[in-house]
């Protein structure tokens, strides 16, 4: 016999099934702000109440950047394979398979060319859904095509960095990018055409030590966790406690590191504000 028993009217005992509520309808913020998805989207993914940047990939920032959406994509089908026959707990080709059949990106990295305010621009955006976002021969060989692609157009070219940096299974074939860009790079300064870099939650190791410190102009969301080694791994090796918001956007914009921090919904019209006053035409509206 049940130990308990409710006899108020109006109460029913027996149990109900539990209907959930459809993922994808609320999110919550980590300071515990609930937000329906439809708003945030809206609000280009930036919690209206506190301000909190969700991290995004790159079919949201094309959307952002590009005017009405539409763009052509740059070298889509390029593919990592797996020279080093690297094996962890899985083999390398398991793990892009996976990683591609759940984000059903290519790899870490996209690029396109499209109109932004009327006027060409070249992104290369960063995906962390994709095993992190972290920097393979894919990624730098598509950041570098891109590079190629402003030079020869005259176009410029803005850097989207979202990673937690080089990819361990491909080894030195990674740490290379990290020069390949950089040459890219000097070759647009060279022909004076801007380069851009975005820096957002998180941009870390050889990424940060590469192609995203070395815009024109660098810039980043608010709150975006930027840095070479991450503060743990800082405070282990020096054995010192660090300052109040180390490595977060507001603090590299303090020490010079970065030049201005903009919101999302304002991404678009600073980005080409600066483009028109580098290369002295009218601004936009």
């Amino acid at each position: 016999m049940s130990w308990f028993k409710r006899k108020t009217k109006g109460i029913t005992t027996t149990t109900q099934e539990k209907k959930d509520t459809p993922k994808g309808l609320w999110y919550k913020s980590p300071t515990g702000k609930i937000v329906d998805a439809e708003e945030l989207e809206k609000n280009f993914y930036v919690s209206p109440e506190d301000g909190y940047h969700v991290r995004i990939g790159s079919k949201e920032y094309f959307e952002i950047l590009f005017d009405d959406n539409k763009f052509k994509e740059l070298d889509a089908n390029l593919e990592s394979k797996d020279p080093l026959k690297f094996v962890d707990t899985k083999k390398y080709p398991e793990r892009l398979k996976a990683a591609q059949d759940k984000t059903h990106l290519k790899d870490a990295v996209r690029t396109a060319v499209g109109k932004s305010k009327g006027k060409d621009l070249v992104v290369a955006c960063m995906d962390f859904a994709f095993i992190g976002g972290s920097m393979g021969s894919v990624v730098g060989e598509k950041i570098a095509r891109a590079a190629d692609y402003s030079l020869k157009n005259k176009m410029p070219l803005m850097v989207i960095s979202k990673s937690g940096g080089a990819r361990m299974m491909e080894a030195a074939l990674s740490l290379m990018q990290l020069a390949k860009t950089s040459v890219k790079l000097a070759q647009l300064a060279d022909a004076q055409i801007p380069y851009i870099s975005l820096c957002t939650d998180p941009t870390t190791g050889g990424t940060t030590a590469s192609f995203a410190m070395l815009g024109d102009i660098n810039i980043s969301e608010p709150g975006a966790l930027i840095g070479f080694a991450g503060p743990r791994i800082v405070r282990d090796t020096t054995g010192k406690e660090l300052p109040e918001g180390f490595q977060t956007a507001e603090f590299l914009l303090e020490h010079g590191f970065l030049d201005f921090i903009t919101v999302r919904k304002e991404l678009k019209n600073k980005v080409n504000k600066y483009l028109d006053l580098i290369t002295n035409q009218p601004l936009r509206a």
